[in-house]
């Protein structure tokens, strides 16, 4: 996430992210999944532009833009507007749990597509909870409002890591890692996403579950071809249950030369580990060709 303020505007990048490890191990008594999960956020951003005012009422709009997803919904999905969108939530928790009776002019300029695994409402609730702490002086750590920001979702404490991540509880708890130079990858939205929740009703958290530990080993030494080969997500069966592009997708990342490859988070984007930009944007003009959904070439930051 990037917070700049431009007089008396404040505007955020806010990333999308991807899971190269997602183990679930064990529904909680609240009804969500204790996980590890290993997540790095990618240089593809929504953009918020916040600016306050103190008349204590609060605007919002979204504007979907044409890009690599398209400007057709069915590519970036279908989400809640108006109070029921979780930019607009997490500002109003803010203002009520600061005590300030500020409001504020919020544009959200939509790039991520939603149930895609990306992450992309986490993330616009995390840029919104900065910027409103910005651009009212209210001088909270980004520690503080990542705990605010776990009562709204269990992704979005992971986007105040600036960078690589370990999340575990049921995602809200955070340990940053140190980036060892960008990793480079290709990812592809089919054309249907999957809702979260019914992947996690299809999923069965394992007896044994696998260790994180040799990924992180890969991660922190730099080794790329041992990283790719211990890529994991347990919540793919499951969604393979539910949506046939997951397989298809799957064979598809078989026939590139990706060090690695799988789904993100509950789906259904999948993408691939590449050797560097150059191969990140080969194998994306190959996928392209295979019309299979919308394809990106992109890195980790």
């Amino acid at each position: 996430m990037h917070l700049q303020q431009c007089g008396a505007q404040v505007v955020v990048h806010a990333p999308a992210k991807l899971n190269l490890f997602f183990e679930v191990l064990g529904k909680r008594e609240d009804g969500y999944h204790d996980i590890e999960t290993l997540v790095v956020p990618i240089a593809w951003y929504d953009t918020l532009y916040f600016e306050g005012d103190a008349t204590g009422k609060l605007s919002f709009r979204c504007d979907r833009v044409s890009g690599p997803w398209g400007s057709d919904p069915k590519w970036l999905g279908d989400f809640p507007e108006g109070d029921q969108n979780l930019v607009v939530r997490a500002v109003d928790l803010l203002c009520r749990r600061s005590g300030v009776r500020r409001g504020g002019r919020i544009r959200l300029v939509k790039r991520i597509p939603t149930a895609a695994g990306l992450g992309g409402g986490s993330s616009d609730a995390a840029a919104a909870l900065a910027a409103a702490n910005a651009s009212w002086a209210l001088g909270w750590s980004w520690q503080e409002l990542a705990q605010l920001g776990a009562e709204l979702g269990s992704d979005v404490p992971l986007f105040f890591a600036k960078g690589p991540a370990i999340c575990r509880g049921r995602g809200e708890r955070v340990t940053p890692l140190a980036a060892r130079g960008p990793l480079h990858f290709v990812l592809v939205r089919p054309p249907a996403g999957l809702a979260t929740a019914e992947v996690y009703r299809a999923c069965r958290p394992p007896e044994l579950p696998v260790s994180l530990q040799p990924l992180l080993d890969a991660f922190e030494r730099g080794r790329l071809d041992e990283l790719g080969g211990r890529l994991f997500n347990r919540l793919e069966p499951a969604a393979q249950t539910l949506s046939p592009w997951i397989r298809r997708l799957r064979e598809e990342f078989q026939q590139t030369d990706c060090v690695g490859s799988q789904m993100s988070g509950s789906g259904t984007c999948y993408f691939g580990v590449c050797r560097h930009a150059r191969h990140a944007r080969r194998v994306a003009r190959r996928l392209l060709a295979r019309g299979i959904g919308v394809v990106l070439a992109v890195r980790g930051c």
